[in-house]
């Protein structure tokens, strides 16, 4: 009787300890997830795309019903240049939520860099079929567009996305290097000087101001800029080129 009491108490601990030990791998889970995604958050605000790519596959293994998860992997893969795989990411995400605005957003923007035009205008103009006014759906198919020379088409999506986001610096700054490749050199100053002039706009912004200043023929504006943002190496670098392209523009 003993014995078969003791075997009965075994089995009964074995089985509560299977229980525990789902409930707690379980309860681990949840409870790592917050500081993965405040991980990867952190990650990729410091541009360490690929940690931010580690921690957002381990979050997207354990929920890869969480779009917002897998937007997030597939836009940290093209930041660090792996935009084929990243829209591999959407393709994926997308036969389970084929109308989410951010996935068909996300996938056109993968498809973008990766030079894939034809997918990338299909993609951006799906997504914009379900959610008409998101700016940076139509800014990434404006540039789509400028790519496969639909210039005017292109310069149409540049505008909404203004209307929808007015004086964005990176919409500005698409649109001023569009005008500035169409040869409106002095329409793409007028943009591009706008977009600087916002507190949000980065160096890359300045740098291509100075740039199309060069161009202009304005060399010691286009050097004053070079050197408010780069190392002294590189700025006397950049100036060199930068007074050579204003010699040829005066030149013309």
């Amino acid at each position: 009787m003993w014995n078969r009491s003791a075997l009965f108490l075994i089995l009964l601990l074995t089985a509560c300890s299977g229980m525990n030990i789902g409930d707690e791998q379980r309860s681990v889970a949840q409870a790592v997830e917050p500081s993965l995604r405040a991980a990867a958050a952190a990650a990729e605000a410091n541009r360490d795309y690929k940690g931010a790519v580690q921690h957002l596959t381990t979050l997207y293994q354990r929920r890869d019903d969480d779009r917002d998860i897998g937007v997030a992997l597939a836009r940290n893969l093209r930041y660090g240049g792996q935009a084929q795989q990243a829209a591999d990411v959407m393709q994926g995400q997308l036969i389970r939520f084929p109308r989410d605005a951010d996935t068909l957003v996300e996938l056109g923007k993968d498809y973008l860099a990766a030079d894939r035009l034809g997918l990338s205008v299909k993609s951006l103009e799906q997504a914009l079929g379900v959610a008409p006014n998101r700016w940076d759906a139509h800014a990434a198919l404006a540039v789509a567009l400028d790519a496969q020379g639909r210039g005017a088409e292109a310069l149409a999506a540049y505008g909404r996305a203004l209307e929808l986001s007015p004086d964005n610096p990176m919409v500005l700054n698409n649109l001023a290097l569009s005008q500035a490749l169409a040869g409106k050199l002095d329409e793409a100053l007028a943009t591009m000087t706008r977009a600087a002039d916002l507190p949000a706009a980065t160096a890359q912004i300045r740098q291509n101001l100075a740039l199309l200043l060069a161009l202009k023929g304005d060399s010691a504006q286009a050097e004053k800029l070079v050197r408010q943002d780069l190392p002294a190496d590189m700025a006397r670098t950049n100036a060199d080129i930068l007074r050579a392209l204003a010699a040829g523009a005066k030149r013309q």
